[in-house]
């Protein structure tokens, strides 16, 4: 459905008006409070919503950056009591609570646990007193490291059904919520790195991709059990370190490598910046449907905006 016009609107037609100290933040939600009919203030006015981030200091009566997102995501204004934030930021999580995501996700899949409809339909449901997002992360943060054992390796069919599962959301994701993921991701610890500073930093290995070539692979690699079982280790392996470092989620990780041909310096340099290590844009569902269609002009446009060596990776990664 087409995004509301009106939906920062009060009842009686005035726009609700918000306050957000500079930063990263403003920057991300600015647009989607203009576009809803809201207005942003310079300062802090009486009667302005105060928005704050989840986790940082906050006064009584400030109201998590998530409801504005949230309210764009279900298109409606929503009321603005489930967001309000304690003086720490967040509300604290209960025994009891940990406890009742503990029961809930037992026995859940990777890929459902990671993604976003169980904990909409938890949130719903009424579990704990937090959001949905509050609860993700409480659980991919806190509570899943304490049970976490590594991924089984010995089956490649395991790693190719996650990948499976990751691009069908991908295929499924409308080319407008790729340009918030960004945003969201566009720096760790609020620190903006040039190209130049960051890339030397996120090399995390000899090999340049996560996904050996696949030419490579089917002309010299044998193809044995033991060989596949190496590869699919060596993608695990790399898929948990950048779990690690970002602290993002499996799903968020597994869609960083689709985005960016499995290309894992470039994966890196996007979970860190939000944007491309060469400068061209990450890749589309959108763009994947026109690189499909045989004709010289769509692929020639495909070329000028993401460079042909960029095309022909990005060939050769579909293909695999």
């Amino acid at each position: 459905a087409a995004r509301s016009r009106s939906l920062f609107l009060w009842d009686d037609g005035r726009p609700m008006r918000f306050y957000l100290r500079p930063g990263l933040a403003k920057l991300r939600l600015a647009p989607l409070v203009l576009a809803g009919g809201g207005r942003l203030c310079r300062v802090q006015e009486p009667g302005a919503v105060l928005l704050a981030q989840p986790g940082e200091a906050a006064p009584d009566g400030a109201v998590s950056t998530e409801y504005v997102t949230e309210c764009v995501e279900r298109n409606q204004r929503l009321p603005l009591e489930p967001f309000l934030l304690a003086a720490r930021g967040r509300l604290a999580f209960t025994e009891a609570e940990d406890a009742a995501l503990l029961q809930a996700v037992r026995g859940q899949g990777t890929v459902r646990v990671s993604g976003r409809a169980l904990w909409i339909e938890l949130e719903r449901s009424g579990l704990t007193r937090h959001s949905w997002q509050a609860m993700r992360d409480r659980y991919l943060r806190h509570l899943r490291p304490r049970l976490w054992e590594p991924p089984q390796t010995e089956d490649p069919a395991q790693i190719r059904g996650l990948f499976a599962a990751a691009n069908r959301e991908f295929e499924s994701t409308e080319s407008e919520s790729d340009s918030s993921d960004v945003a969201e991701l566009s720096t760790r610890d609020g620190v903006e790195r040039s190209p130049g500073e960051t890339a030397s930093d996120l090399k995390t290995g000899p090999e340049d991709s996560a996904f050996p070539d696949t030419e490579l692979q089917r002309q010299e690699r044998p193809k044995s059990p033991c060989s596949s079982s190496s590869v699919v280790g060596q993608v695990v392996k790399t898929m948990e370190h950048f779990m690690e470092k970002f602290a993002v989620d499996l799903l968020t990780v597994t869609q960083a490598f689709l985005k960016n041909s499995g290309d894992m310096e470039a994966t890196s340099y996007f979970l860190q910046t939000g944007q491309r290590l060469d400068g061209y844009p990450v890749w589309s569902r959108e763009d994947d449907l026109e690189l499909q269609k045989d004709d010289e002009h769509v692929r020639n446009k495909l070329i000028a905006k993401f460079g042909a060596e960029n095309v022909a990776k990005r060939i050769v990664f579909r293909e695999s």
